[in-house]
């Protein structure tokens, strides 16, 4: 254990890793490191959504990824219950633009969901900064993921296209594992900490979450391009990392 440079411990969630176990810096070494994949990921689809000629909303959920990464990367170093926010306030904005991304083709009014969610958005940031919450955020989160999974399975039954059904049952996967592992780091913290090496349950649930974003992100951006008649495909970068490519139609003139 070395010495603190962030001070005191001010943050209402600590997770199972020790802290200051590595540098003086960084409180939980492992759960900050974690969010880099998390970054790189995001920066990638964004390049590819800026390529393709995809929607600004596409641009703005990879951009929402990054920023939920690095503001997670922030508290997790500092452990100071102010930058906490950093990385529980961007997780339910990235919701919202999902929300935003799956139900806009289909909303008739265009602007009153984008208006809305912003403002269901500022409203709890300045009520969660001063609340604390801590269960409630937790059980609001999932109301709001679980919001999303039935359109997701709407597009995933339209979607014929073999690799692109692929994609969302990676992210039916990572989602899955990622749970599995937050979820072992909370019940079980006390036992792992005694084993001579921490499986950093919450480190693996930072990357299987950053494939999850990634994955549904690429799913999403296909399921837009046929609704658009972009004649999307999914190839793949260095032969393992999938994205779309689109062919979009000769505009006449």
């Amino acid at each position: 254990m070395v010495a603190s440079f962030w001070g005191p411990v001010t943050s209402t969630t600590e997770l199972c890793e020790e802290n200051y176990a590595h540098s003086s810096y960084i409180a939980e070494f492992y759960n900050t490191i974690s969010n880099v994949p998390c970054v790189l990921l995001a920066l990638i689809g964004l390049v590819n959504a800026f390529r393709q000629g995809f929607e600004k909303r596409f641009s703005v959920l990879h951009i929402s990824n990054m920023i939920l990464a690095i503001g997670s990367m922030i508290f997790h170093a500092t452990l100071q219950h102010v930058l906490q926010q950093s990385d529980e306030t961007p997780m339910v904005w990235e919701i919202l633009l999902y929300m935003y991304v799956l139900y806009s083709p289909d909303w008739h009014y265009r602007s009153t969901m984008p208006t809305f969610l912003f403002l269901y958005g500022a409203a709890f940031a300045v009520v969660h900064f001063f609340a604390r919450f801590q269960v409630v955020f937790k059980v609001h989160y999932v109301g709001l993921c679980l919001l999303c999974i039935p359109r997701m399975y709407k597009y995933y039954i339209q979607t014929k296209d073999v690799a692109a059904k692929r994609l969302a049952k990676l992210w039916v996967l990572t989602l899955t594992l990622g749970t599995l592992c937050w979820l072992v780091d909370r019940i079980f913290c006390k036992k792992l900490s005694h084993w001579y090496v921490n499986p950093q349950g919450h480190a693996w649930w930072h990357v299987f979450m950053g494939l999850n974003s990634y994955y549904a992100n690429t799913f999403l951006m296909f399921c837009r391009a046929q609704q658009r008649g972009w004649e999307p495909r999914i190839t793949h970068l260095l032969g393992f990392l999938p994205y779309v490519k689109v062919q979009k139609p000769e505009k006449r003139e």
